[in-house]
């Protein structure tokens, strides 16, 4: 498997809840960058990139999220592979 970037959307309850440090902490370890941002609807927004596997193992925790988020839709797209150096939140 290769390197991968992918673009998540993430709706539901999924702001003021920790999703993004949350989402930070699972990146890290795995070897993922990207970032996590609020959007203005209410939805967070997530890049990830990294190996493959890895991003998907995000991605299927970014449909459950921490224990605080009730996440009601997750939506994926791949991107083309330009990774940031680190993962931020914002």
């Amino acid at each position: 498997m290769g390197d991968i970037c992918v673009s998540v959307r993430v709706e539901g309850k999924v702001q003021g809840v920790g999703f993004r440090d949350a989402t930070r902490a699972q990146a890290v370890p795995l070897g993922i960058t990207g970032h996590a941002k609020n959007q203005s609807d209410g939805s967070v927004q997530v890049l990830a990139c990294g190996e493959e596997e890895a991003v998907n193992e995000l991605v299927k925790w970014l449909h459950k999220g921490p224990s605080a988020a009730n996440v009601t839709d997750v939506q994926v797209s791949e991107r083309a592979f330009d990774p940031p150096k680190h993962f931020k939140t914002g």
